[in-house]
């Protein structure tokens, strides 16, 4: 019987280490006390002193560690590119995949660690204030990368934050948008099925869902990933726009009340309006009719849950006009 036993021990080991090894959240490699982020553009030079030209920079969110002090100098292992390098290399790489650490030092000032106090706040802050920065008619060149950085690193040095969360989302959400816009610019951007257009990465926004189930943000997330499902062109054809209004009914049922339903619930109604209007220039009077029952039943369902959004009323608009025999798809002029 000992015998058994401790061949079932010798057999565990590799599943126990590999399990122990999964759960590491220093997946870095450093010691965690030593990680720490930059609030702004730091040069770094080869000693303490700026008086040489700087080796490289240190973009905003970008992790160094900390390995000596030296004064108003801090001595850096720096996860970075050179400045002929960050022309070339995909905006989004994380950096405990591919390290490219440059050693030097930087000035001791808008570095942030895990044991900043109010490090959360701090990080929060400069990355909503990139954020608000990349929205701008004409943004600051990087501003929504570093501000997904920024986020990101909040998560990573403040898990228990009260707002990691929204961080760990608005992280995501900044990176989904900005690759389904690079997508959208693609001629396969028109194709009417999905899986003819490039694939947007996922991983964050179900990163998200996993952390947080059952929460607004992964409620958010789902949504978000919608995209990927919704076609590129309908090309005036019913099939898309009925696909997409179960999407999105379906969404609503898995989320009742979430921040996201009610917008859910008004893209299915105007796809059924839509619907009425492609079916009656198929000459299908039946499906006709029931794509505007079923857009006039969503709109009641909106009034009904979500009084006070204002998809309410505009799919009450939909659903009149519907009624009225006002187009919904195409021109309305008679």
């Amino acid at each position: 019987m000992r015998t058994c036993s401790t061949l079932i021990t010798l057999l565990l080991i590799p599943t126990l280490l590999h399990a122990q090894k999964k759960r590491n959240p220093n997946a870095s490699g450093y010691d965690n006390a030593a990680r720490a982020t930059v609030l702004h553009t730091a040069n770094v030079y080869v000693t303490a002193d700026s008086s040489s030209p700087p080796i490289t920079t240190v973009a905003p969110g970008h992790e160094v560690v900390l390995q000596q002090h030296n004064g108003d100098w801090v001595n850096v292992f720096a996860n970075t590119d050179s400045k002929e390098e960050a022309e070339n290399k995909p905006e989004f790489e994380d950096p405990h995949d591919n390290p490219d650490p440059s050693s030097g030092w930087i000035r001791d000032k808008g570095i942030v660690s895990p044991t900043t106090p109010h490090g959360d706040t701090i990080l929060f802050g400069a990355a909503a204030e990139l954020e608000a920065q990349a929205s701008e008619p004409h943004p600051p060149a990087g501003a929504a990368a570093a501000a997904h950085r920024l986020y990101q690193r909040l998560f990573d040095y403040f898990p228990e934050s009260p707002l990691a969360p929204e961080a760990l989302f608005r992280a995501a959400d900044i990176r989904w948008q900005l690759d389904k816009f690079d997508i959208s610019t693609l001629p396969s951007a028109h194709e009417q099925e999905a899986f003819l257009r490039p694939g947007l990465y996922d991983g964050e926004l179900k990163k998200v869902m996993k952390f947080f189930p059952n929460s607004d943000y992964a409620a958010r997330a789902a949504y978000d990933l919608l995209d990927a499902r919704l076609c590129g062109d309908w090309q005036g054809l019913p099939k898309c726009p009925d696909q997409e209004s179960n999407l999105y009914l379906k969404y609503a049922s898995q989320y009742p009340g979430g921040p996201r339903t009610a917008e859910a619930l008004y893209n299915a109604a105007y796809r059924q309006g839509v619907l009425v209007t492609m079916y009656k220039l198929d000459d299908d009077p039946k499906r006709s009719a029931a794509a505007a029952k079923n857009c006039q039943s969503i709109a009641d369902q909106l009034l009904h849950d979500y009084p006070k959004s204002d998809y309410a009323p505009r799919a009450t608009s939909i659903a009149f006009r519907v009624a009225q025999g006002i187009p919904i798809y195409g021109s309305d002029r008679d």
